[in-house]
């Protein structure tokens, strides 16, 4: 048989796949082979189109262990008349980008055009229009399997997808995939939602809420890209290790200009030097310091008592101090931003002044305006009204101040959260401050009170429930003219100010009338582990419905009582890596060292959180307090008494020890040997 025999099904859809991938490379020549010497005036315009040249062609990269397509689409009719290559039988090749020939039809196409969505919506029940979907198995990049569905067929029953379950369950060395060949129809559903609406999404470990965030960003950004081109869009996630294991999902997908930060890094007006005790954290990040900010920021404005008295020339121009605190209290009921009234204090003055030339026979103009404004005498009334406002020193003089801090939260915060949150030495300078995380929170809320925070087009944060109110706050600023998509479970809250409900997040985030939607579907974490695990909901998230998986794999769940720690963690370690793909050794933050230690005594070499797994090093030590977002094949964990112990209090404990037991796709191992806490009994 010749490699492509036209008589064999697989041979044809490997043919496809080589012409498919060779108009991949003549699209990506053509764009290199652009000459734009012709078409820029300027070196300017010249940098920036080569620039979008340059990402273009990275868009077109043909990364050779990813499939360029995953399914086909057999439509019955046309698929609908506004699109041109819709034909009665019409067939559609749905893949990661859309690939098109010489001639411009299209021979792959992108899996976010309305063409693709019956590939993860069609089912016997509603078949919309298609008689044939077929699904492509890989190794590799090599197409070695088919798999087909006659949804139309009612003497064909339905099955689960065999490759469908294989892709899910396909072993992870290195960062986070996409899992746009696996997406769910209700999962389909969040990713299509519109741009106008912010959407908070409920789920529970495995059920893919961090891949529909960012197949939702890729979506968007198809559907709405000059829009979002122009306003942006970021992803916000915990820690730094959180957004490496992710930052190759959207690239794989096509989409280079995705944003990625950390709330530290959104607020980081300031070096963050210290830390807080939980009480200063929970009262710094609640949402009446918000109130607090305001206060301090409006007192700085001082109502006007004298006459302003402006020289012209030979004229003298007075401005009554009545007329000037009119003034002073219209803005102040316009509530407008505290930099931009007092950047129109000095404008209302002036035309107080013009008014009165125009009322002495004069014919001032827009340009004798503006040199009233830049007046000594206006300059010094304003900014004796209206001096400036350093966010940062405020914060510095509201923590260490406590007749200011007084002053301004009466009836706000209680006398003893007060001196909860005051510096027991106070610093004497921004820079010499040993500074929180929760400070620069505070930072950034007095700094938009000031200047309005730049807005973008939309943002997506992950692992939303850690969030304090004042958090929320902050990233509700960078999408308060666009829309937001908020991922969490609250079960896995691990913040001693963790999120109580979607309703106060969204609130506080700005968006309350985001639609909540829970997704309960497991597809990560099997049947066993996950019913294991869930065991802790009572205690941690009461009324919370625990997650259903759809996958039952015997023996994935391994409890051992050990009577030589170390050695039995080390055993397990080496047992899962007899199997194919990632291991995660979780432990305890205290006990981090001297696992450590063994492993190295051990021979055995370990990766930290954020490195990249290979087939050579597929180990990874995971502090307890890092686990949160990542998966492993494979997950040993140690001592979950010491997980529960190693937080402030048992309910924290038990939603750390729920993340560290939901991380492992194929296989969970737990070690022993202290008792294991009364709620997995």
């Amino acid at each position: 048989m010749s490699p492509h025999d036209p008589e064999d099904p697989l041979s044809r859809e490997r043919a496809h796949l080589s012409e498919s991938r060779a108009a991949l490379r003549a699209m990506r020549e053509d764009v290199e082979n652009l000459d734009i010497k012709d078409v820029t005036a300027n070196w300017v315009n010249a940098a920036v189109l080569q620039r979008q040249i340059d990402d273009r062609i990275k868009a077109l990269a043909d990364l050779s262990h990813t499939p360029l397509f995953f399914g086909r689409l057999d439509y019955l009719h046309a698929p609908g008349a506004e699109l041109a290559e819709g034909a009665d039988g019409e067939r559609f090749y749905i893949g990661r980008r859309h690939v098109h020939d010489a001639e411009g039809d299209p021979m792959v196409i992108d899996w976010r055009a309305p063409v693709s969505q019956p590939f993860y919506r069609a089912s016997k029940k509603d078949p919309q229009d298609i008689g044939l979907r077929r699904r492509f198995g890989y190794t590799g990049g090599d197409l070695t399997a088919y798999e087909d569905e006659h949804l139309t067929d009612p003497a064909e029953a339905a099955t689960t997808s065999k490759l469908l379950q294989a892709e899910i369950e396909r072993p992870r060395v290195g960062p986070m995939r996409d899992i746009v060949a696996t997406i769910q129809p209700e999962q389909d559903e969040i990713v299509r939602s519109g741009l106008s609406g912010s959407v908070c999404v409920q789920g529970g470990p495995g059920t893919g809420k961090t891949a529909v965030g960012l197949h939702r960003v890729a979506y968007l950004l198809y559907a709405h890209r000059e829009r979002l081109a122009r306003t942006g869009t970021l992803v916000i996630g915990p820690n730094a290790s959180f957004l490496h294991y992710i930052e190759q999902v959207l690239p794989a997908l096509g989409e280079l200009e995705v944003k990625q930060a950390t709330v530290d890094d959104l607020v980081a007006h300031v070096e963050v030097k210290g830390a807080d005790e939980a009480p200063a954290a929970i009262v710094k990040g609640d949402a009446r310091m918000a109130e607090v900010l305001r206060r301090a920021v409006r007192s700085h404005v001082t109502i006007p008592t004298e006459p302003l008295v402006v020289v012209r020339g030979s004229r003298r121009w007075r401005v009554p101090a009545y007329e000037l605190e009119e003034i002073v209290r219209e803005l102040q009921e316009r509530d407008i931003r505290y930099g931009a009234a007092r950047d129109a204090l000095p404008q209302r003055i002036a035309h107080t002044v013009l008014v009165r030339m125009e009322q002495a026979g004069e014919a001032p103009d827009d340009r004798v305006q503006d040199a009233v404004a830049r007046n000594a005498a206006v300059k010094a009334a304003v900014k004796a009204i209206w001096p400036p406002v350093d966010p940062a020193k405020l914060v510095l003089r509201l923590l260490a101040d406590a007749e200011f801090l007084a002053e301004h939260a009466e009836g706000v915060l209680t006398p003893d959260e007060q001196k909860t949150i005051l510096w027991a030495r106070p610093a004497r300078s921004v820079k010499s401050a040993k500074w929180s995380a929760a400070d620069a929170v505070l930072i950034d809320e007095a700094n938009d009170l000031v200047a309005r925070t730049h807005s973008l087009g939309h943002v997506v944060v992950d692992e939303a429930q850690d969030l304090s109110p004042m958090q929320y706050r902050a990233v509700g600023r960078r999408c308060s003219t666009g829309s937001a998509t908020v991922l969490g479970d609250l079960a896995q809250g691990t913040t001693p100010w963790a999120t109580a409900s979607w309703d106060e997040a969204l609130r506080h985030l700005g968006k309350a009338d985001a639609v909540v939607e829970e997704l309960t579907a497991g597809f990560r974490v099997p049947r066993e582990v996950i019913a294991y695990a869930s065991r802790l909901l009572p205690a941690i998230s009461p009324g919370l419905a625990p997650v259903e998986s759809v996958r039952e794999t015997p023996g994935s769940l391994d409890v051992r009582l050990s009577t030589d720690l170390d050695a039995d963690v080390i055993a397990a370690c080496r047992e899962s890596l007899e199997h194919e793909g990632s291991i995660g050794l979780i432990a305890a933050d205290a006990r981090i060292p001297a696992l450590a230690e063994a492993l190295l005594a051990a021979g055995l070499p370990f990766l930290a959180p954020g490195e990249e797994t290979t087939t050579e090093s597929r180990l990874t030590l995971v502090p307890a307090s890092l686990a949160k977002g990542l998966e492993y094949d494979y997950v040993v964990l140690d001592e979950p008494a010491a997980v529960v112990d190693g937080e402030p209090d048992e309910r924290t404990g038990l939603r750390r020890l729920y993340v560290a037991l939901t991380r492992a796709v194929s296989g969970l191992t737990v070690v022993h040997a202290a008792g294991l806490p009364e709620q997995l009994a």
